[in-house]
C-alpha cells in the first residue's frame, strides 16, 4: 500500500508539472514547443551547408561582391572579382578568426573532390582586418577580410560555403558562422520573363517564372539528367524552386515554360523597412529612439496586417539591408547598435505556426532571436531584436508547424503586382565528374 502511495504521488507531480509547463508555453503567447531533436545537427560543433550563425555574440556579418554591398554572394570565376566579408565580435575583445571554404554540390552536399582540386593555395586563412569600436555604448570588434586573395585562388564554378572559426585553449575549433556563396563559369546563357501566373485560379496572387537556357555550341548529353535548374526569389533558398526538368528540348534550347503551375511563386507584398542610419534624427519608419548606458532602443511606428489589403507600390530594396551611419565617418567601428522593438497587433494568436521577423538581414532564417511573442493584453505580436545602425527591409513571415518554408502571405498579403528579383542557377554535371559546374546564373525582376 505504501509502494502504491508513493507511485501516485510520483504520477500527481508528473501531471502538476507538465501542466505548469504548458501554462507557461499558453501565457508566453507561443505554441507548445515540441522537443528538439539531440543529434549532432544541433550541436554547435555541427557545421551547416547554410546560411547560419552559431554563437550569440556574433553579429551584422555582410557578405557581398567587393565594391557592391547590395549584390549578392556571387562572382565570375578567375575574373579577378572577389568577396568583401566583415562581422561583429560584440564581447569586444581580440580573438585570432580563419575561415575555410568547402566545395558543394546544387544540392549543397559536399562534393567528392579533393580541396586542392577546387583550391589553388592554403587551405586555412586568417581574417587579419581588425578595428575596435570607438566611443559606441556598445563595444564591438570589427572583422573584415576580402577573398579570392593572393593567398589562394578558386579554380573551379558551383556551390560553396565558407565557415570562420577560432580556436580555444585546447586547440578545439569554434564556429562562428557559415555562409553560402557561388562562383560561376558561363557556358551557357538564360533569357527568361515573369508575370503574372498563367493558371487562372492564381493570376491575382502568384508569379510565374518562364525562362529558356540556350547552350549554343556547349555540350550537354543528357539535358534531363545532367542539367539542374534553382530558382531564388529575393535570395531565399527556404521557398527556392528546385530540381526543374526542361518542358521542351529543341534547336539548342533548352525550354522551362510551363503552363501547369510548376514555375510558380507567391507574389507576396513589397518589403516593409526602418532607417536607423542616424540615432540623433527619427526616420520616416521609427517613432522613438532612447538609449541608457549601454545600448540605444528604438520604437518602430505600429504595423498593420496586410493580408486583405490592396496592393500598394513602394520603394524597396527587395530584402536587403545596407549598414551605415550618418552620424559618424565610418558604420565600421564608429556604428552603433539599436534594439529595435517591432509591434503587430493581431486579435488572437496564429496556432498554426510561429511569427517571424525575417529578411536579408538574417538570411531568412527563423531562429529564436527574431521570433516573435503574443501579448495577450496587448492583442498583439511583439519582438525585440538587435540591428546595427543601417538600413534594413523586412516582412512578417509566418513559418507553419513542423515546415521549414516561411509564409510572407500570411500577414503581408499575396498579390502578382508586386515587384521581386528573381536568380536563375544553371548547374550541368558532366559525365565521370565528381561536382556540379554552375554554368550560368540570371537576375531577373516582376513587375517591370
Amino acid at each position: 500500500m505504501i509502494e502504491f502511495r508513493i507511485k501516485i504521488s510520483y504520477l500527481l507531480k508528473g501531471l502538476l508539472l507538465f501542466i505548469t509547463i504548458m501554462a507557461s508555453e499558453y501565457a508566453a503567447g507561443g505554441n507548445v514547443a515540441i522537443v528538439p531533436d539531440t543529434t549532432d545537427f544541433y550541436s554547435n560543433d555541427f557545421v551547416r551547408n547554410d546560411n547560419y550563425i552559431y554563437q550569440n555574440y556574433i553579429h551584422a556579418v555582410e557578405f557581398s561582391r567587393e565594391g557592391f554591398e547590395l549584390a549578392d554572394p556571387l562572382i565570375n570565376l578567375l575574373s579577378g572579382e572577389r568577396f568583401h566579408v566583415s562581422f561583429d565580435d560584440l564581447q569586444g575583445r581580440y580573438r585570432q578568426y580563419y575561415y575555410q571554404i568547402q566545395h558543394c554540390n546544387a544540392d549543397w552536399e559536399k562534393s567528392e573532390i579533393w580541396t586542392n582540386e577546387y583550391i589553388e593555395g592554403q587551405e586555412e586563412q586568417q581574417v587579419e582586418d581588425v578595428e575596435y569600436s570607438f566611443n559606441t555604448r556598445t563595444s564591438y570588434t570589427h572583422y573584415s577580410f576580402t577573398f579570392p586573395n593572393e593567398r589562394f585562388i578558386i579554380k573551379k564554378s558551383g556551390n560553396y560555403i565558407i565557415r570562420v572559426y577560432w580556436r580555444d585553449a585546447k586547440g578545439k575549433e569554434i564556429n562562428v558562422f557559415t555562409r553560402r556563396f557561388m562562383v560561376v563559369d558561363p557556358k551557357v546563357s538564360i533569357t527568361a520573363s515573369v508575370g503574372r501566373a498563367g493558371t487562372s485560379e492564381d493570376y491575382e496572387t502568384r508569379q510565374e517564372v518562364d525562362f529558356a537556357i540556350n547552350t549554343g555550341g556547349y555540350r550537354i548529353d543528357s539535358p534531363y539528367q545532367d542539367i539542374k535548374v534553382v530558382i531564388l526569389q529575393n535570395w531565399r533558398w527556404d521557398n527556392a524552386l528546385t530540381n526543374l526538368k526542361p518542358y521542351m528540348v529543341y534547336n539548342n534550347k533548352l525550354d522551362y515554360s510551363f503552363d501547369n503551375g510548376t514555375n510558380l511563386f507567391d507574389g507576396g507584398n513589397e518589403f516593409r523597412r526602418f532607417d536607423l542610419k542616424s540615432v540623433k534624427f527619427l526616420s520616416e519608419k521609427v517613432r522613438e529612439i532612447t538609449y541608457d548606458d549601454t545600448l540605444f532602443y528604438a520604437r518602430l511606428w505600429e504595423s498593420e496586417k496586410r493580408t486583405f489589403k490592396e496592393y500598394s507600390v513602394d520603394g524597396d530594396i527587395n530584402g536587403k539591408f545596407l549598414l551605415k551611419t550618418d552620424d559618424e565617418p565610418s558604420v565600421s567601428n564608429y556604428g552603433e547598435y539599436v534594439m529595435v522593438k517591432f509591434f503587430l497587433p493581431y486579435d488572437a494568436p496564429i496556432v498554426e505556426g510561429n511569427l517571424y521577423v525575417a529578411g536579408g538581414f538574417n538570411c531568412w532564417q527563423y531562429t529564436p532571436e527574431n521570433k516573435m511573442q503574443y501579448n495577450y493584453r496587448r492583442k498583439a505580436y511583439e519582438a525585440s531584436i538587435l540591428f546595427k545602425q543601417g538600413y534594413y527591409n523586412y516582412q512578417y513571415v509566418m513559418l507553419p508547424n513542423n515546415s521549414k518554408t516561411g509564409d510572407v502571405t500570411w500577414v503581408e498579403g499575396n498579390h502578382s503586382e508586386t515587384r521581386n528579383s528573381y536568380t536563375i542557377l544553371v548547374y550541368h554535371r558532366t559525365k565521370g565528374e565528381l561536382y556540379d559546374e554552375l554554368i550560368a546564373t540570371g537576375n531577373f525582376e516582376s513587375g517591370k
